[in-house]
């Protein structure tokens, strides 16, 4: 501390360091460390050591790129940053440390880790992930494979926190109490799993660990939990002191994660998946709530959900004696093993139970969707949204579970029998004709419903392990009637303006029908919609076009807004009870009191208004029976009530909030997310090469969203500084919230695709980049290219009169390839991380497409 002179045309500095989370002893050393006249030299050091070190780790995440865009490439940086702070990185690559493995399997399984550390010690102190896994494999023990492909030695990870989410909470660790690199992650799954699917681009190896997480995470039922850590999985408990506690499963995530992910491992590892499905090494989370039968969700869906205390202490019973694995479910005293098949069915499976026709999937489980802010939707809202992605996924499933194979496929007895239940309600009614008649739509309602309950009844009271063989056709026969209701219900949520249906809501007048209530349009189920196989190319172009003559367009920043922007009543003209309802209900004036004596009030102008605190349909049901209202009347004031509130209709905070994911707010990783869906779409087209035409408008398309991102304008028009991404920009202020947010993952993702980047059948191609050419090249006056890494590979792109391919090794030897696509052998030193190869050379004849 002290004065400090500045002369004229001089300059001072100083360091300013914080450090938290200390003991007294620590603390006490700090304070003496500070005192040290070395100390500034020292703290200058380590942050040059510190930047080394993230330098080397945004490299090998693929972070470094050149091209003629210098705003771009740091775009493009600082999305690989953020995106790891949320993920981590893998920063030892595919080199797997043992002693660190050995100390993941002590916390999963006591006795996996007893019966084969010895043979895993025996590799020395670091072995590569494929040997890791062979070892295992030659075992034979299920466990051991299952927790060896579940290992994930991620570092610099964090969970983020939320300042507007209260239950979000950050944490941070990185470095263990040694100084040493942590290896650690932690994440609310709707979040990790996105980040990874990201990072995994750069390590593609790990795929099928990523995978194999996030199925042996998921519960009989068909869902996941809340929480997922490298020491297991995590779920939301009741806690009646916490008036933010509730608990339920989270759901449009859990498909669309999962079908991403096998995307992205089908396209390196052409056949994996497929030499999984009939291996019995998956497992299911036990997370203790009880999902309630059919009736019971028809009478109250937001009340769906029981915590079962006694299931929860036997869990805790079984993680003190095992470790844990035992939050994973057991039968007869021993984990339930099922097959990767079954697991990928069960999913699809329970979204197909809370079917509606023409209407979506029905959101039961006391959890919205992506948009939290939609958070009113659990109970009577349908998701088109889960639906479109949904279609995608059945689809895939239809393509690698009965085209590409010619055996059955093993199911437990238990699930064995819920798809031919499934099968059988879907076969026996007709899609089309479901989507308009409300009554075929509640027969069919009540009979997926009423089968899913059953399968939940049938393995809460045990589940039927037996292996049972379900010939191909059969399952070919049940993803068929699958997709065909699926697909019905997507052409019917095609709106009169050429755009689609987001989210929708159910109501059950009667036992008789079903009835489908639309909502108002929303960004996320056209972007939803258009990752869907059910639209074609031209009508994914035209939707894109059409976004732009919505009501969803923001002329100011040339991007859209999450749903319109609604005119709202002002508040003094709410809860005023119009005069005509007053003339239609007489009921309703001997119901005026003051207080509590009456449900209704009289202002000073005569005015009736609902008591403040009648908040909802049950708080005036109570209020009318302490009154004795008869039932004829009662029922008309209701209908008022209703009337003048819409709360059938709320939504959540989304329609009443003017920040995040409120009012008139552009959320970014939407956008960002409507990005990729266009940008995949135009390499499709690309890639078959028989309609230029249309691939000129959908580069077209693709380059205008593309434009009205941050990174796309100048600071005065973004608010902000553009090379970060931010989570949102409201109507009245610049953007807001930097860096954690999903957009990083989106772009990490589109940035790999508009250079020209894709994997095909697990060879590295290039394709035609969808950017203008003064955005790539540079010229150093011999040749036209740009620069970037894959897989920690230099990888350069020249302009060329042929199309050719100049790989380097790491010998001196110089191999050519014509074409545009790498040998087997190329691609295998790419994506193992081997260094056999030092760089590689893509000449292009066609620089640009479009």
């Amino acid at each position: 501390r002290g004065r400090v002179s500045v002369p004229a045309d001089g300059s001072a500095d100083w360091v300013m360091v914080a450090d938290v989370g200390l003991g007294h002893a620590a603390l006490h050393d700090r304070v003496a460390a500070a005192a040290d006249p070395s100390v500034r030299d020292r703290v200058v050091a380590d942050i040059v050591r510190g930047r080394d070190h993230l330098a080397r780790l945004l490299a090998a995440a693929d972070g470094v790129q050149r091209t003629a865009d210098e705003v771009a490439d740091a775009h493009h940086l600082s999305n690989v940053l953020f995106n790891s702070m949320r993920g981590g990185i893998l920063a030892d690559g595919y080199d797997l440390e043992i002693h660190d493995l050995l100390a993941f399997l002590r916390v999963r399984n006591r006795r996996i880790h007893d019966a084969h550390a010895h043979r895993l010690k025996d590799l020395g102190p670091r072995a590569p992930l494929a040997t890791v896994r062979g070892v295992a494999e030659e075992t034979g023990d299920p466990d051991l494979i299952r927790l060896v492909l579940e290992y994930l030695p991620l570092s610099f990870s964090r969970r983020h926190g939320d300042p507007s989410r209260p239950w979000n909470r950050f944490s941070i660790r990185v470095t263990a109490q040694d100084g040493s690199e942590l290896r650690y992650h932690e994440g609310n799954w709707r979040d990790i799993f996105q980040n990874w699917e990201a990072l995994l681009r750069s390590y593609p190896r790990f795929l099928p660990n990523v995978v194999a997480t996030f199925v042996n995470a998921s519960t009989v039922d068909g869902y996941n939990p809340y929480r997922i850590t490298r020491d297991g999985i995590d779920w939301e408990v009741p806690d009646p002191d916490d008036p933010w506690s509730n608990i339920g499963y989270w759901g449009d995530h859990q498909i669309v994660y999962l079908l991403r992910l096998l995307e992205a491992w089908d396209e390196v590892e052409p056949g994996g998946l497929e030499a999984w499905f009939d291996k019995a090494w998956f497992t299911y989370a036990d997370v203790p709530y009880r999902l309630a039968d059919h009736a019971s969700m028809l009478a109250d869906p937001r009340d769906t959900i029981t915590y079962d205390a006694a299931r929860a202490a036997a869990v805790d019973e079984r993680i003190a004696a095992i470790g844990a694995d035992g939050r994973l479910v057991v039968a007869g005293g021993e984990l339930v093993r099922v097959t990767f098949a079954e697991k990928l069915l069960v999913p699809a499976l329970a979204k197909l139970s809370a079917y509606v026709a023409g209407g979506g999937i029905w959101l039961t489980t006391q959890r919205p969707e992506w948009n939290d802010a939609n958070n009113a939707l659990a109970g009577w809202g349908l998701s088109m949204v889960t639906l479109y992605q949904l279609e995608r996924y059945l689809a895939f499933l239809m393509r690698h579970l009965v085209e590409n194979r010619q055996e059955a496929v093993t199911l437990s007895g238990s699930v064995a029998r819920w798809l031919d239940a499934m099968g059988r309600v879907l076969a026996n009614h007709d899609p089309e004709v479901a989507t308009t008649d409300p009554a075929l739509r509640r027969v069919l309602l009540d009979a997926l419903g009423t089968a899913g309950a059953d399968y939940r009844a049938t393995v809460e009271e045990g589940f039927d392990v037996a292996g049972v063989k379900v010939d191909r056709h059969r399952l070919a026969e049940v993803l068929s009637s699958a997709l065909a209701h699926i697909r019905a219900t997507v052409r019917a949520g095609r709106r009169g303006d050429g755009l689609y249906h987001a989210y929708n809501l159910l109501s059950v007048p009667d036992g008789e029908v079903a009835e489908v209530h639309h909502l108002p349009l929303m960004l996320e189920g056209q972007v939803a919609v258009l990752g869907a196989t059910a639209l074609t190319d031209d009508e994914v172009a035209e939707l894109v076009e059409k976004l732009y003559d919505s009501e969803l367009y923001r002329r100011d920043q040339d991007s859209f807004v999450l749903y319109p922007v609604p005119e709202l009543e002002p508040f003094l003209d709410r809860n005023r009870v119009p005069d005509e309802l007053v003339a239609r209900i007489p009921a309703l004036d001997v119901l005026v009191g003051t207080g509590r004596a009456g449900v209704l009030e009289r202002d000073g102008d005569g005015g009736l208004h609902f008591r403040a605190d009648l908040v909802n349909a049950a708080a005036l049901e109570r209020a009318l029976d302490e009154v004795g209202m008869r039932a004829i009347d009662r029922a008309a004031v209701q209908e008022a009530y209703e009337t003048m509130f819409q709360h059938h209709a709320f939504t959540g905070r989304s329609g009443g909030m003017h920040g995040y994911e409120g009012i008139g707010s552009i959320y970014w990783h939407m956008v960002a997310k409507l990005l990729l869906a266009v940008q995949e779409r135009a390499m499709e087209v690309e890639l078959a090469g028989d309609d230029p035409a249309l691939l000129k408008r959908l580069i077209t398309v693709y380059r205008r969203v593309r434009d009205g991102l941050g990174f796309r304008k100048d600071p005065a028009e973004f608010g902000a500084f553009p090379t970060d991404c931010y989570s949102h920009t409201p109507a009245h202020a610049g953007a807001q919230q930097p860096g954690m947010t999903g957009q990083v993952k989106e772009e990490v993702l589109t940035r790999g695709g508009e250079l020209g980047l894709r994997f095909m059948d697990g060879r590295l191609a290039w394709g035609s980049p969808l950017l203008p050419a003064e955005e790539l090249w540079l010229d150093d006056g011999a040749t036209s290219a740009f620069q970037v890494t894959v897989c920690g590979t230099p990888v350069r792109i020249e302009r060329a009169d042929t199309d050719e391919i100049e790989v380097h090794a790491t010998d001196g030897a110089v191999q050519v390839i014509p074409g545009r696509v790498t040998d087997d052998g190329t691609a295998a030193a790419v994506l193992d991380r081997t260094g056999a190869v030092t760089g590689i050379t893509f000449r292009l004849a066609v620089a640009v497409a479009g």
